[in-house]
């Protein structure tokens, strides 16, 4: 049974989100990994004890848990970019996460969740703050967005880009992952050797003036230099092998003068990533399926062998 520290929280876990990065952890891909580990970063559940120190949180809130913890000391924390913090500090990664039926977080990161929202759908706080922070990152408005992968991230990216104005367009491998995406509003493509044609044709021959690329595939990631339109913005979402190395054509630096952009996890995105929810224009949590966490060596042993099975799973501990 953890107990909280100084200036923690211990919650009981309700519901938490799989997603790709517990399935590298599992799969022994993730390159971040710290074995053994109980992983699970999408959480969601209720105060149960607070620690010494903290104020504003009391026994009987509901918190959606905030994983990633910075120092506050290092140059990227210093100009308020501690989501690369370099000596971060992850729930579920590098310390234990909500694959269990207790987690305890620095009270800083449990935000409270509002009344209407579910635990289940709460959980879905961190994955639509990973899309906040990357529409953020590529300043999307109301223009044309592609986004390249429609699993789990690339769903909440067609959200929050929808709601901040954009026509948004998607293109993945998967029919049942474009399915979704259209009924969340994407134009759909498949991805395949004419979507580069198909871009330009729904683009008027310009490209996309904001490419996000969350499939993985350094292939994808080339290829956003040439959808890209002029003058646009590519942002790279997705979490690649350890060494892997991408090939860009040196001309269209300057050529297209596009701009390039990491994204990494968020930062200060929780609070909107839950309105968003609360308010109900994000349609992505419905295609969560639940499964009790004490069911998760089945599941994950599922998705290891066709990780399109579900869309979205969620562990519940009841």
């Amino acid at each position: 049974m953890p107990q909280p520290a100084l200036n923690e929280v211990l919650v009981a876990v309700g519901a938490t989100g799989v997603c790709a990065g517990d399935m590298y952890f599992y799969l022994g891909k993730n390159p971040y990994a710290r074995y053994p580990q109980v992983c699970g970063h999408e959480i969601a559940g209720t105060i149960i004890e607070v620690g010494a120190g903290v104020t504003g949180l009391s026994v009987g809130m509901r918190v959606a848990v905030e994983p990633f913890i910075s120092c506050g000391h290092c140059y990227p924390c210093r100009v308020g970019k501690g989501n690369c913090c370099a000596n971060l500090q992850i729930i579920g990664i590098h310390h234990p996460g909500g694959f269990a039926e207790f987690v305890t977080a620095p009270a800083t990161h449990a935000h409270c969740i509002p009344d209407a929202l579910s635990l289940v759908k709460a959980s879905f706080a961190e994955p639509v703050a990973i899309a906040v922070h990357a529409c953020r990152r590529g300043n999307v408005g109301a223009e044309t967005v592609l986004i390249m992968g429609c699993g789990p991230i690339g769903l909440a990216l067609i959200e929050v880009a929808r709601a901040r104005g954009a026509r948004v367009i998607a293109a993945d491998h998967h029919a049942s992952r474009l399915e979704t995406a259209s009924q969340l509003g994407a134009e759909v493509l498949l991805s395949d050797d004419h979507l580069l044609e198909a871009v330009y044709a729904k683009t008027n021959g310009e490209g996309a003036p904001v490419v996000i690329e969350a499939t993985g595939s350094i292939s994808a990631m080339e290829l956003s230099i040439e959808l890209v339109a002029a003058g646009g913005r590519i942002v790279i979402v997705s979490l690649a092998n350890k060494g892997a190395q991408v090939s860009l054509p040196a001309l269209d630096f300057t050529r297209k003068e596009m701009t390039i952009l990491g994204s990494r996890a968020s930062t200060d995105c929780f609070p909107e990533a839950l309105d968003l929810l609360a308010s109900g224009a994000l349609r992505y949590p419905q295609s969560a399926t639940e499964f009790s966490l004490w069911d998760a060596p089945e599941l994950f042993q599922r998705l290891a062998e066709d990780k399109s099975i579900v869309q979205k799973a969620v562990l519940i501990n009841e």
